[in-house]
């Protein structure tokens, strides 16, 4: 399946998603504790789209909105946290 992985940030809130027919199938949300700060609070990806890497590049486009955007991160979500923890080359955007 092809697909893009969209951007949505309503201020306190925000989240990367791919979406199919206005379904969400995969999202990375976060929260905005203030203008160069976000908490990653949770990862889930559809079983439709399971074992492809999804969650990944939902994290892969995050790390590079934060760093464009000179934002810090704090993943609490336990499945961005083991991604940092086995990744060094994206752990310059956490706190």
């Amino acid at each position: 399946m092809e697909y893009s992985i969209e951007h949505e940030d309503e201020g306190a809130k925000g989240a990367f998603f791919v979406q199919n027919g206005g379904q969400r199938l995969a999202e990375m949300t976060y929260s905005r504790t203030n203008a160069s700060l976000i908490i990653i609070d949770h990862t889930e990806v559809d079983a439709s789209l399971g074992g492809q890497g999804v969650g990944r590049k939902l994290l892969q486009a995050l790390v590079g909105w934060v760093r464009s955007a000179d934002i810090k991160v704090v993943p609490l979500c336990p499945f961005a946290k083991a991604q940092f923890d086995k990744d060094a080359s994206i752990r310059d955007v956490l706190v």
